[in-house]
Formats: C-alpha cells, structure tokens, sequence
C-alpha cells in the first residue's frame, strides 16, 4: 500500500505496510530467510551500491521487517522506520548514531531505568556526558543546555512518574541550540501522541508494549522524520547487528491492526480505575494524565489525544503496604512491562529502576511506595475489585505491622 496521507489512524493501522500490489495475500507473509539469491552478479553489486531494488541479508532489510516498519512510519507520519531487536537496541542505535565523544545530551530523570543505565554509566565510557532533568519543567531544560549539547532525549510521559514535557517548547529550544530531539512515544504510541508535529526530530518505541500489544514480542523501532536521516541510522543497525527478526516482525504488524480498539479500551478502562483509585482511602495520590489534578492536565490535552493506559499511585503505608498489595492481587498480574491486553502491575523501585539506584530515584521523585499499573482490556468492574481487594488486604496487613511494632498502636 502507499504511504497515503488521507487516511485516519485507525485505517493505517489496518491497511499500512501491506502493499497489494507485491503481494497477493491480505497478509504480508513471513520471509523466514536470512539470506537473498541475486537475479546476477551485476543486481547483486548494485543492492551493495546501494542502488538497486531488493534485498541482500535479513540483518540489512527483509521484506517482512519492512512491512512493520512501513506501518509505524505511516502511523507516525515520519518517512521511514528501523525495527530492532528490542527497545533499548532501538535507543543504543540512535544514539551511537547521533552522538560522539566530547558530546552531551540532555535526557529526562524519570526514564525506563536500563536507558538510565545506558546513558549515565555506560556512555560515559565512550565520552558522552548527560545531564538528567526534569522535562516537565521548560526552564530546568533551558539551564541543562549546553554548548556541545547534541540531543535532548524525552520520554513523555516519563516511566514511572507521568510527568509531561512541553514538547514544542523543547524542540523549539533544542534545535535553535543545534540540537536534536528524540522522544520516546512508547507510553501513548502513536495513536494518542504523534511527537513529530511537535518538533521531534526521531521517534522510538519499545515494539514490546501497546504496538505489538499482546506480551509476546520484544523489540524495538526508531522512526525518521525525513528520508536524509534514515541512511545514517540504517548503517549504524547493520553494523551493531540488532535487528529484529521475521517472524517477530510479522507479530508486531498483526498486533498493530487492532492497535486502535485496543487503545480505545485502554484508555476507557484507565481513567474510571483512576478516578477510582483517586478516592481511595488507602490511597495518597495518584498520577493519570486524564485526572485533573495531574499537573500538566492542560498540556496532556494539547499535545495527546488520550491518556494512555499507565497509572502510578502511592499507597498510605508506603513500601511495605506496596509489597503486600502486589502480593494480594489475584486478577492483575504482578509483572514488569506494560501495553499488553492484561492488566499488569510492579513495583518501581524494586523491580524496573532498581538499577538507578536510590539517589537517581530519589531525584527523579520515583519513592519507594510508588506502584505502576498498566491497565488492560479486560472488564474495568473486574479490574477494581481486584484492586479494592488488595488494598483492603493490604491495608491490613500493614496495620498489623504497625501493632506489632508498636504495641500501643490500636
């Protein structure tokens, strides 16, 4: 199919990457191949000259990988799309792209904790300096700039935190310093948040969660704005080598045809759990872009177009109340990761950004009592009584502690 531009998101998501004149089925088959046979020697020199039409090895393009790719692009409205291995094979890729020794980037506190890792203690090993901020707040951005600043990394809204960047403000700012902005749209995807009409220079997303959408998948996709970008990163995949493969592919661009359903009763069931969850009495806050009490509620309406399916909250009774709340669910499944169609909850803090550290947490206001769910598909009336029946459990639980380590406590 065409990359048509008239076509609503919940049509691209059906219909982008199948392109039917190529291929006769109403699905793109599985090229379950790792090499290509030439027509002859003089095709095979011009696909290595980069001239030709075709493919040469699974690493360096497969006609299924790119239908996938070409869906995301489409529902982006970038140019062209790189599937990777994972999500954090999609973050190194763009980068070891962009960034080089002596260079400094920008990058929000509150990010997916092995990014944090990547970037804080790892890059730093090949001279690449950052300085983690809070994104939600412009003028902290501004004094984090430097002159050798080269990116501006921003996930929005931030794991776990749901903070929110004003990305027009950034990208505005970023690029009259000469820098870029990629922006991690893994959280909205790209039926809620389109980041490139906002001034994002690339788009990256963890394939793993709401675009392949059913917990069977890992991997990752980087999407360009404009065709110049897309060679540069093309070769910096190949040579680091991870891809993601066929057959993974095909999952991906299957999920990515009921993306918009599932999208639309992810967000319904998430703003009724969170109004629920905010009137809680064993709860002390809870954080929705879709509540108004979240703080940049007015900014969530301008620049998505729905809320998205991940809830953190703070239980009365901090860790321990967490810990025995987490033990108590019987619907929810305690587990990392998010975007899939059943309901998932974690612990933060002890679980996926564990490796920040307590400082880096404690500086990017990621507390020990915080709690993310990822909310599903399944009936929202199912959902709460789960959780109501945790909170009870828990709530008691951590009462009983309290009594026997304070006698006098009634």
């Amino acid at each position: 199919m065409s990359h048509r531009t008239d076509l609503s998101p919940e049509t691209l998501a059906v219909h982008a990457g199948v392109d039917k004149h190529e291929f006769l089925p109403a699905v793109p088959p599985i090229f379950q191949t790792s090499t290509f046979a030439f027509k002859s020697a003089e095709h095979g020199a011009a696909l290595f000259a980069g001239e030709g039409k075709g493919y040469i090895y699974s690493r360096m393009g497969n006609p299924t990988t790119e239908a996938a790719e070409m869906s995301v692009a489409a529902l982006e409205g970038g140019a062209k799309a790189l599937a990777c291995g994972s999500g954090m094979a999609a973050i190194h890729t763009i980068l070891a792209t962009l960034l080089r020794q002596g260079d400094h980037m920008v990058c929000s506190e509150a990010v997916y904790g092995p990014t944090c890792t990547l970037i804080g203690k790892i890059m730093p090993k090949w001279g690449i300096e950052s300085t983690m901020v809070d994104t939600s707040n412009f003028e902290a951005v501004k004094e984090a700039m430097r002159p050798n600043t080269k990116v501006v990394y921003i996930e929005t809204p931030c794991n776990p935190t749901l903070v929110i960047a004003d990305l027009e403000a950034i990208g505005n700012l970023a690029h009259d310093r000469g820098a870029l902005v990629v922006v991690d749209n893994t959280f909205m995807s790209p039926l809620l948040q389109q980041p490139f009409r906002w001034g994002a220079d690339y788009v990256i997303h963890s394939l793993t969660k709401f675009l392949n959408g059913h917990a069977d998948v890992v991997g990752g996709m980087i999407v360009v704005k404009d065709e110049a970008q897309y060679p540069p990163v093309r070769r910096m995949l190949n040579h680091l080598g991870g891809v993601l493969p066929p057959f993974e592919s095909f999952l991906v661009h299957r999920g990515i045809k009921t993306l918009s359903v599932r999208m639309a009763k992810h967000c319904q069931n998430a703003q009724k759990i969170a109004e629920h969850l905010e009137a809680h009495p064993h709860i002390e806050w809870v954080l929705y872009p879709g509540l108004k009490s979240h703080p940049q509620y007015e900014l969530a309406k301008k620049q998505m177009s729905g809320s998205g399916a991940v809830i953190s909250f703070g239980l009365k009774g901090g860790l321990e109340a967490g810990r025995a709340m987490m033990n108590a669910v019987k619907l929810c499944l305690l587990a990392v990761s998010l975007g899939g169609v059943e309901t998932l909850i974690q612990h933060p803090a002890s679980m996926t950004h564990a490796s920040m550290g307590a400082e880096a947490r404690r500086q990017a206001h990621i507390t020990d009592g915080l709690v993310r769910i990822s909310v599903g598909i399944e009936s929202v009336d199912d959902i709460i009584a789960d959780l109501d029946q945790a909170l009870e459990e828990a709530a008691a639980q951590t009462m009983s502690v309290e009594r026997e380590r304070h006698p006098a406590v009634t």
